[in-house]
């Protein structure tokens, strides 16, 4: 049995992506303390939810821990009696594997740093295992992960703050440049629906080329900016504003607040 400590969105994507490739609902149990949340659950995938913590978690050989940072070590002091010998894969953002290893007094613990597009299956997915993980877990863990998109294994824990800096946020980073788009497509005259349509159909064809694309991106951005044309243009004027090292000061502010979560809702 899989159990889930918390049902919000991320919860959600990974049942999803389980039930779609064929996980019973019976086999999922979810701890949600909040009503509606626990409902929405019931009515989208059958699966079995519980208020709190009780004697059912002794039954789950995985358990999922997607609860909030600052929520995790009071979530899981009624968990822990009733589930040292499981699997435990947490989506808590900078929360560290130590601090998760204490509070639950087990070494079996995954750390991931997942990111919205999972929801759609597109997601991107950190990892990162204490050493007494087993090939075997590591494997499991692939196995429910790969429901929501693609995954990679850090072999270092404080790399997972990149990931979360890169991918973990980069959703986000994603939306703003769509919304700023919009904003200017509506300004030169066009409609909010024919901005909308474009700017996001331009990052869906591009993000789609870059990951088909044997060439590096700087390749492909090359060949789309003729000396003199209106790409070299817009292309010119990002670089003269400092555009790339500005985003590289926004990702490491994104890396050190992940860094100061751990610091702050550790042990």
């Amino acid at each position: 049995m899989l159990a889930f400590i918390g049902g919000g969105n991320m919860a959600s994507a990974i049942i999803g992506g389980l039930i779609k490739q064929g996980t019973p609902a019976e086999r999922i149990l979810v701890v949600e303390p909040f009503v509606q949340a626990r409902e929405r659950l019931q009515h989208d995938f059958k699966v079995r939810t519980l208020a709190a913590a009780d004697s059912s978690l002794q039954d789950a050989g995985l358990l999922v821990w997607a609860v909030k940072p600052q929520t995790f070590k009071e979530a899981a002091e009624p968990v822990r009696g009733f589930c040292q010998h499981a699997l435990h894969l947490s989506v808590a953002a900078g929360i560290r594997s130590e601090s998760i290893a204490q509070w639950l007094d087990t070494e079996r613990v995954v750390r991931a740093m997942p990111n919205t597009p999972a929801l759609v299956g597109l997601g991107q997915t950190g990892l990162f295992a204490r050493p007494t993980v087993t090939a075997t877990d590591k494997a499991w863990i692939e196995q429910v992960v790969a429901t929501t998109g693609q995954y990679l294994w850090v072999n270092e824990e404080p790399l997972l703050d990149a990931v979360t800096a890169i991918s973990g946020s980069g959703p986000a980073y994603v939306f703003f440049f769509i919304e700023a788009m919009i904003e200017a497509g509506t300004k030169m005259g066009l409609t909010h629906e024919q901005a909308h349509q474009l700017a996001v159909g331009t990052f869906v064809g591009a993000s789609e080329l870059a990951r088909s694309a044997s060439e590096p991106t700087s390749v492909l951005r090359e060949r789309v900016t003729s000396k003199g044309g209106t790409t070299y243009a817009a292309i010119t004027s990002m670089q003269e504003a400092g555009m790339a090292s500005l985003f590289e000061t926004a990702l490491k502010a994104a890396q050190h607040r992940a860094k100061e979560l751990g610091d702050a809702f550790g042990t």
